[in-house]
């Protein structure tokens, strides 16, 4: 069994500053932390795909740090539209991945477990969409060719349309490129995406692409084409996905906050309630 944890779109601030005026995404994301340091089964890895920062900001990548240095997990990070490669190879290149990437864009491969995690590079500096570019795509081909094993892929801007048209305007240029690329490998179970700050599932090039929601702030679900670019606070959550016996994998949402129970199912069994 292998277990992965993934989050995405922290946009942590530098000490004291909120995201959008309102947004207090330092503190939303040591929740997530919390919460994810606390689980049992314990993941092998934690994969953050993307929009690690806010700005980009040296003092961010601090608190980044300070933060993910408190996990029991390997931390795997890949650049969202927020971050760039430079900035995370200036400023957090003993986390694993990092220092092995040898493009221009931050992009590598990783065996956890029984997994492979294949981490791409969708940021297009000065853009707030995404492209890959020919030579990552060039290198995905031939990694892809490399092994059967089950694999995930990350990236932080989703390939496929999510009916939010505000951001599927900002979304992966070369999406079709990338789909040329995984067709024909069953192999691979996941595509681990950010970058929309909301839970969704989609099919894109034979498999399934999973969108996290942010450790913060979300967009406003409004699926009308002239929907206006809105958030707000619903329940901060994460994904882990469960590499089965068989060869599948199976995805769960948890959510960061606290909430009553666990209850027994059958605490109730053999006793009678008044009208039964």
């Amino acid at each position: 069994m292998t277990l992965i944890a993934h989050i995405s779109d922290l946009h942590l601030r530098p000490r004291g500053l909120p995201c959008l005026r309102v947004s207090d995404t330092n503190m939303l994301a040591e929740r997530a932390i919390r919460a994810l340091a606390s689980l049992s089964p314990r993941p092998d890895a934690l994969v953050i795909s993307g929009d690690l920062t806010d700005r980009d900001d040296p003092r961010e990548y601090a608190v980044a740090r300070r933060l993910l240095k408190r996990l029991p997990m390997p931390v795997y990070l890949i650049p969202g539209n927020h971050d760039s490669s430079e900035g995370m190879r200036s400023n957090l290149a003993d986390f694993p991945g990092i220092s092995d990437s040898t493009g221009e864009k931050l992009w590598y491969a990783a065996d956890i477990g029984d997994l492979r995690l294949i981490a791409l590079d969708s940021h297009d500096p000065g853009k707030p969409g995404g492209r890959l570019g020919t030579a990552q795509l060039s290198w995905l081909a031939k990694e892809l060719a490399s092994s059967t094993k089950p694999t995930i892929v990350a990236l932080h801007h989703p390939p496929a349309d999510t009916g939010i048209v505000h951001l599927d305007a900002m979304g992966l240029a070369d999406s079709e490129a990338l789909e040329d690329a995984l067709r024909g490998h069953p192999q691979v179970k996941r595509i681990l995406c950010g970058h929309i700050h909301r839970s969704i599932v989609a099919e894109f090039a034979g498999t399934i692409m999973t969108l996290v929601p942010s450790t913060a702030h979300q967009v406003a679900l409004d699926l009308a084409p002239d929907a206006p670019a809105l958030f707000n606070f619903e329940p901060a959550a994460y994904y882990l996905h469960l590499l089965t016996g068989k060869g599948d994998v199976v995805t769960h949402t948890g959510y960061v906050e606290p909430f009553p129970g666990p209850f027994d199912f059958f605490a109730d069994e053999g006793v009678t309630w008044p009208g039964d």
